[in-house]
């Protein structure tokens, strides 16, 4: 079984979501079906300025705004080793507080928290989605569509006319340049951001079989935003994980009534139907989304790991690259691509998709685990 859902983490990130124009009705909320949310959940929270964060600005950045523009200070801030010292991790979505205290996080988490700190030194704050190549990731059985956030700083009225810079914008971005060249980018409301964070709690929550819990971050996703679909969508992944089998019907339905070339609403709605054994119409709908997606994401690596398991390694090392040229930029694909060598004794080759492996991993801890497989085989190869 293979279950579809928005995940706005960062890897080397790519398609955001497309923003629904139309608003879903008849919300189908069912909280007397779940156990207690485990902790508060705000969105008052996930933009909240720490203490921590209040010294930072009043002792290291309130000090340089003499010389520069907020938005200059703020950006040598963040890019600054000396100063915060942020470290990209994608292990899990943290709020502005959090990520700050970490000084590490995923795209969205590091915009949160680049937008708390804005907006306490007066600046007026945008959001942006990049519209980039599709892209995907997975655990276990739960796929994710990746995408990506940045955010746009301005002043308000209290900085202006003190230098003609510090009326101007600045864009954020946690990607290399080269990574957004020529990309599409278009305005988001701080309410959708906000949806955003709790949705990813919500899909992080089923990656770990928390289901009550992604239950609660995927209401509070809407409540923030009744219009952000990826959370309707996230919603219904949840109710089928629940058992609430007729609840995800409805749910999925009601996407593809807006949307009707919706993919993952489409992908999670046939697994529905089998489930309660309506072959005939799941089918249906199984012929529509192979009209619009004839090679779902993960299609050839899935054939080239069938291959791994027969010892047919030359064949899933052609399947491992035509994934690759589909999504240059996903760990998983590199590292298996680099066992599919090894297994073929072409040790050299092994290395140079490990590095790859290494370089487009969104954890520290795959970093690590990358690190030390690239020790073990330089050790053995001359």
């Amino acid at each position: 079984m293979k279950t579809w859902i928005i995940l706005l983490f960062a890897s080397l990130l790519s398609a955001c979501a497309s923003q629904p124009n139309q608003k879903l009705s008849n919300l189908q909320l069912h909280d007397q079906g779940f156990g207690p949310a485990p902790t508060s959940i705000n969105a008052e929270d996930v933009m909240a300025v720490s203490n921590e964060m209040h010294t930072y600005i009043k002792n290291e950045i309130a000090t340089q705004l003499r010389g520069k523009s907020p938005q200059k200070a703020l950006f040598e801030a963040l890019s600054t080793k000396g100063q915060i010292k942020l470290e990209y991790d994608a292990e899990m979505t943290r709020n502005a507080a959090q990520a700050f205290n970490a000084r590490s996080g995923n795209c969205l988490s590091l915009v949160l928290m680049t937008a708390a700190l804005a907006k306490e030194l007066g600046m007026s704050v945008q959001f942006q989605n990049v519209m980039m190549n599709e892209s995907w990731s997975r655990n276990n059985d739960i796929y994710f569509a990746v995408g990506h956030v940045n955010i746009v700083l301005g002043n308000k009225s209290v900085f202006r006319n003190s230098a003609q810079e510090y009326s101007q914008s600045m864009v954020i971005d946690f990607l290399p340049p080269k990574d957004l060249r020529g990309q599409r980018a278009e305005l988001i409301a701080e309410a959708t951001v906000i949806a955003m964070y709790f949705n990813n709690r919500a899909a992080e929550s089923l990656a770990q079989h928390q289901v009550n819990d992604a239950y609660w971050f995927a209401r509070a996703a809407l409540m923030s935003d009744p219009d952000f679909i990826a959370a309707y969508n996230t919603l219904g992944v949840v109710y089928h994980q629940h058992g609430d089998l007729a609840l995800s019907e409805t749910v999925f339905k009601q996407i593809l009534s807006k949307e009707k070339e919706n993919t993952m609403a489409l992908s999670n709605l046939i697994e529905v139907l089998r489930k309660v054994d309506r072959q005939s119409e799941a089918q249906v709908y199984a012929d529509r989304l192979a009209n619009l997606q004839p090679n779902a994401p993960f299609h050839y690596f899935n054939r080239g790991m069938a291959a791994m398991d027969r010892g047919e390694y030359a064949e899933a090392k052609a399947l491992f690259k035509r994934e690759i040229k589909r999504d240059p930029n996903y760990d998983e694909f590199h590292l298996w691509l680099a066992l599919a060598h090894l297994k073929l004794g072409e040790t050299k080759d092994a290395i140079e998709e490990l590095t790859l492996a290494q370089t487009n991993s969104t954890t520290r801890k795959a970093r690590n685990l990358y690190a030390g497989k690239l020790e073990r085989i330089k050790a053995t190869y001359h």
